[in-house]
């Protein structure tokens, strides 16, 4: 699957994953492959991604994450620090 994270001032990734674990706003949730299609909006939490390297993590304030046809568009507003 191939997943971009974007937010308004960089792009935080952009590759190949195994699978993403977002922070939904009714639930946390998983991505894996073939996933349905999904438009979802996140809540503050962390995304996870699992790539063939290893484990990613990603803190966020909100967003809003779309899948479809095993490509994934994370639009997220990060935590300031």
């Amino acid at each position: 699957m191939k997943l971009t994270i974007l937010t308004p001032d960089a792009q935080l990734f952009e590759g190949e994953v195994t699978s993403v674990n977002v922070p939904g706003v009714k639930a946390p949730f998983e991505v894996l492959n073939n996933h349905s299609p999904v438009v979802s909006a996140l809540e503050k939490g962390e995304i996870s991604i699992k790539t063939s390297g290893g484990t990613e993590t990603f803190a966020i304030e909100s967003g809003f994450i779309e899948v479809l046809n095993n490509n994934i568009s994370i639009l997220a507003q990060p935590v300031k620090e």
